[in-house]
């Protein structure tokens, strides 16, 4: 099977594809997380639009990813603590 995801359509209902990637994690991984400057960023876009403040479309897109990379860091972390049992 290709590398990746995607969808898959039966019968006119579309059914989400799935995978199954088995990753060797370091035992250090609860350092993972975003640097104290990019997360100070990330608070700082966050905070703005809380306040109201409008977010310019690269605004916008900064702070996506970078909820995106945290929420995956996080994801690995909490992996590697069950794994870790």
């Amino acid at each position: 099977m290709p590398f990746g995801s995607g969808a898959i359509t039966f019968e006119g209902t579309q059914m989400a594809e799935s995978m199954l990637i088995e990753l060797q994690m370091p035992g250090d991984l609860a350092r993972f997380k975003l640097p104290a400057g990019v997360q100070t960023r990330l608070q700082e876009l966050l905070d703005r639009q809380d306040q109201g403040q409008p977010l310019t479309d690269a605004e916008r897109s900064e702070a996506e990813g970078l909820v995106a990379i945290a929420e995956w860091l996080s994801l690995l972390r909490l992996r590697a603590e069950r794994a870790a049992g």
